[in-house]
Parts: structure tokens; C-alpha cells; sequence
């Protein structure tokens, strides 16, 4: 690869909006670096999608992605594509691409209890990538996992400012702790982009007693890492969002997406 231009932006990419919560610590650092947002609502839930069909979807529509805007970096900000699909998009493009994984490691360094939850949708939590995790890491932990969907759509109807439905949370953090040893829970791993966006309920249901922790300053730091001592424009530049194309789920307002710096919606 050549090196990049100042106007080379980063490319995030989710299935919705749960990506924000990767971009937002990405800004903090690189204050002035081009963004720009992908978001697959034509394909969104990705957490109920086979792996085959994501293993084909991810990296072909990253690809159309990047030759049409060119990044210096793209980040998969979706643990679920990230699990599924990172090593193919890796195959496919020549490119840095950084992915998302469970935050099992500081999790297992977290722990007093020795019982950590996990938290993500259906798909990630069923994958052998997080049994992988959780042997290399937390040998010796108990690790509980549960897949809640509902708390993907509850994220994207908060950012919308629309009404979440509290039973939402409440059936999440119950398919932890119902569980045999899910009472001695004092970490949970937030395995999806989309729940850091519902921090404040989960952390109200779950009590005080137990800490929420997800992987988003982790993957702000490796992409500072990766791109040190390239070039940045002097000042920040607005920030485009791109959604794919939904019969039945429009782009949110751009009100919702100003504070992460963007100002520009497009459909494709």
C-alpha cells in the first residue's frame, strides 16, 4: 500500500448504529481524522444471521466500501461480523483492518469472583472464537454467555430517541444471572457494539456490584497505534454516514449522529 493522504478517512463499519460507541473513543484520539460510518441496515440483525451467509455478506460489501472511499484503515466495529467474517476480510482486502472481539482478557483480570457474564447477540455468543477466548484468558473462570437480540433493536430505537422497553434489559441481564452461578456474576462483558448505548439501564439492573466492560478504548488505542505518524488534516473534517438501503428502516435523524461528529447521511 501507498502512503495515505491526509484525506484518507477511517472506515467503520456495523450493522447499525452500535459502531458510535467505537468511533466516539477513535475521535477522542484522532480528533481530526476523516471519518466515515458504514452502517448495513439492509442487513441488520446481523446476531440472527447464519455464519455462511455473513462469511459471504461482510466481506464483499466492505469491498464495494473501500474502493469507493478509499480509507488508510477500516474497522469491523460489529463483534459479531468480527467474529464470523474478520479473517476473510483480511483474505479479500489489502488494507489494515482492525476487528471487535469479546473483552474476555481484562475481564478475566477483573474478576474477584471468578464468574464472568457475556453478553453479545445469538451469533457471537455461540462461536467457537469466544470458547477460544475464554480458554487462553479465563482458564480456571467460570464464563456465562447469553445472546439477546432485543438489546440490539432496544440501542437502535434509544439513539432514535424513541421509548425502550425496560423488559429488554431485564430479560438480558436475567438470561446471565438464571443460570447455574449467574448470582456470583461481578463482570459483564458488553460482546456487541450496540449495548455500551444502554450502559446506564444495564448497569441499573444488573447493581451496583458488578462492573460493565467493553472493548471500545482498546481498539481506539490500536488504531491510533496503526496509523502513527500519518498524515491527519489540520483541522476535523465533517463526518459521513452511509446506510445500505431498508424498505422498513430509514437512516435515524442526523441529530442523533452530530455528536460523533458527523453531518452527512447517504443511502446506498
Amino acid at each position: 500500500m501507498h502512503a495515505p493522504t491526509a484525506d484518507a478517512p477511517i472506515l467503520f463499519f456495523d450493522s447499525g448504529l452500535g459502531g458510535l460507541t467505537v468511533l466516539g473513543p477513535t475521535r477522542a484520539r484522532l480528533p481530526t481524522a476523516p471519518i466515515v460510518y458504514a452502517a448495513d441496515y439492509a442487513g441488520l440483525p446481523y446476531g440472527q444471521k447464519s455464519e455462511a451467509e455473513l462469511a459471504a455478506r461482510v466481506p464483499a460489501l466492505l469491498g464495494r466500501l473501500v474502493e469507493r472511499y478509499q480509507p488508510r484503515l477500516a474497522v469491523i466495529a460489529c463483534n459479531t461480523a468480527s467474529t464470523i467474517a474478520l479473517a476473510h476480510v483480511r483474505a479479500a482486502l489489502d488494507l489494515p483492518i482492525v476487528g471487535t472481539v469479546p473483552a474476555i482478557k481484562p475481564a478475566a483480570a477483573l474478576t474477584k469472583s471468578g464468574v464472568i457474564g457475556v453478553l453479545g447477540t445469538e451469533a457471537t455468543v455461540r462461536q467457537p472464537y469466544v470458547d477460544d477466548l475464554s480458554a487462553r484468558f479465563a482458564s480456571g473462570k467460570t464464563v456465562l454467555r447469553h445472546g439477546s437480540p432485543g438489546l440490539v433493536t432496544g440501542a437502535e430505537a434509544k439513539l432514535r430517541g424513541e421509548q425502550l422497553d425496560p423488559a429488554v434489559i431485564a430479560r438480558a441481564i436475567a438470561g446471565l444471572r438464571d443460570q447455574p452461578g449467574g448470582d456470583a456474576i461481578d463482570v459483564i462483558v458488553l460482546a456487541c457494539t450496540h449495548f455500551p448505548l444502554l450502559a446506564d439501564e444495564l448497569q441499573a439492573a444488573a447493581g451496583p456490584g458488578v462492573l460493565l466492560i467493553d472493548g471500545a478504548d482498546g481498539i481506539a488505542r490500536r488504531i491510533a497505534d496503526l496509523t502513527q505518524g500519518q498524515p491527519w488534516p489540520t483541522t476535523a473534517t465533517p463526518g459521513l454516514a452511509v446506510f445500505t438501503r431498508s424498505a422498513d428502516r430509514p437512516p435515524p435523524p442526523l441529530a442523533a449522529l452530530a455528536p460523533y461528529g458527523i453531518n452527512r447521511i447517504e443511502t446506498t
